[in-house]
């Protein structure tokens, strides 16, 4: 690893917060930043949190350092100058839309990085796609369609079902199955009033097309040192995966794939990040396994999004955080392995509306296997359903003798919950979410 003349003054200091300075980059209102922070102050680490927002945090243990997102250069610069003041001994990116300028940061000081273009490639979809299909990594049918263009032209050809996808939204958000026209044309429409906000021109006048890849579907959080992939954990996803949207439900680990389909998943997985040009850093990849093997539907540069990182302390012994800013720091990565299967649920929105309560969480709790239930979404709060929406009513942790129990606690965990939503004066929305009743008033 190339340090530079920022990272080796920072090691000749021997004070405690020079030992150990971390520049967090996240977007305003992260739910990694929390675990990030802690992970760092258990190790006595100073933190400083890089973000949009002027008052993005206010008070200790970490401070703020205001950037533009919209203006990359300016941003790094700004970062550029407050390490001239006191160096930093490691950047993380906490999501997709701050780690390209994490990597250029880290770049610049000469710490532990991804190449830019790397962290841009796998978080662009589009770009994603056309790079492992150079580097013969097997893709579906994939196109990019102009939202500035005529669409008749542009759709003609499609092969059914196809799924939609903004080529930079993350959290599934705006992920639509068409299985014709009719279908490929609402989902446009859709997909453009989602965009409309996006600043990056590209990003906003840009959908990604794609034949529909069935199958089983997991998720994998790795970790690249000196560009060698450790498989962290793989999860599982029993619920099936078919659209019209694509909402996460249940992760459950260890795997029950085998063990020659998770060798054949490990090898895709690094073939992928090889394609990309990763090699530092937190990998977060979404497969998909049939009959023809393993498909990359993403390989993000990033950690495994919501609470769902409290999933590593059962696989590693400590939390994805910990493994992370470790190996940001230059420190041994301690993985021991557990035995037993653990969980997570990550409560759907069942229903467009404000929420008014959630019943039945004092039961959900008491069902054996159950670690923890957290609603994060406060009563009076509006709930955005998928395609539009991008978060969860909350988690449901669970922890047994094997996966299949982690599973079915999970199960009648959720079978507890009655969700009562009222719905908003400008629609009248109502949807169930298999596992949990819902109630509107």
């Amino acid at each position: 690893m190339v340090r530079g003349p920022v990272a080796a003054a920072a090691a000749a200091d021997s004070s405690p917060a020079a030992a150990g300075r971390l520049l967090l980059v996240a977007p305003h209102g992260s739910y990694r930043t929390a675990p990030f922070i802690e992970a760092a102050v258990a190790r006595g680490a100073e933190v400083v949190i890089a973000s949009e927002s002027r008052y993005a945090l206010a008070s200790p243990p970490a401070r703020g350092l205001y950037v533009d997102f919209g203006n990359q250069d300016a941003a790094l610069a700004r970062i550029l100058d407050e390490a001239r003041t006191r160096p930093f001994t490691a950047i993380i990116g906490t999501d997709d839309s701050s780690t390209e300028l994490a990597s250029r940061a880290s770049s610049a000081l000469g710490l532990r990085h991804n190449p830019s273009e790397a962290v841009r490639v796998a978080r662009r979809k589009d770009l994603a796609r056309e790079r492992l299909a150079k580097c013969g990594v097997p893709v579906p049918w994939h196109r990019r369609i102009d939202l500035q263009l005529p669409l008749a032209a542009q759709i003609d050809g499609i092969p059914y079902p196809c799924v939609l996808k903004p080529v930079a939204l993350s959290a599934s958000r705006g992920v639509i199955r068409a299985d014709g026209p009719a279908e490929l044309l609402s989902a446009v429409a859709r997909i453009r009033a989602m965009l409309s906000e996006v600043v990056d021109a590209q990003e906003r006048h840009h959908v990604l097309v794609e034949q529909f890849v069935p199958g089983f579907e997991v998720a994998v959080e790795g970790l690249l040192e000196g560009g060698r992939l450790r498989m962290l954990a793989v999860f599982d996803k029993p619920d099936p995966l078919d659209g019209p949207f694509f909402e996460e439900t249940y992760y459950v680990t260890p795997s029950r794939i085998g063990a020659g389909m998770l060798a054949q998943l490990e090898r895709r997985v690094d073939q992928a990040c090889r394609a990309y040009g990763l090699c530092e850093g937190p990998v977060h990849a979404e497969c998909r396994i049939n009959g023809q093997g393993v498909w990359i539907l993403e390989v993000a540069a990033r950690t495994i999004g919501g609470l769902c990182g409290r999933l590593l302390r059962f696989g590693t012994g400590q939390s994805i955080e910990q493994l992370v800013l470790a190996h940001a720091l230059g420190d041994p990565v301690d993985v021991q392995a557990q035995e037993g299967g653990a969980g997570v649920l990550m409560i759907p929105i069942p229903a467009a509306g404000i929420l008014r309560r959630v019943e039945g969480v004092m039961a959900a709790r008491q069902v054996p296997g159950i670690e923890d239930v957290v609603i994060d979404v406060r009563e009076g709060y509006e709930l955005v359903p998928l395609p539009e929406g991008s978060s969860y009513l909350g988690f449901i942790f669970a922890r047994a003798s094997g996966p299949a129990e982690a599973e079915a606690a999970l199960r009648a965990a959720h079978a507890c919950l009655n969700i009562v939503v009222a719905p908003l004066w400008k629609a009248a929305a109502a949807a169930s979410a298999a596992g949990g009743a819902v109630t509107q008033i």
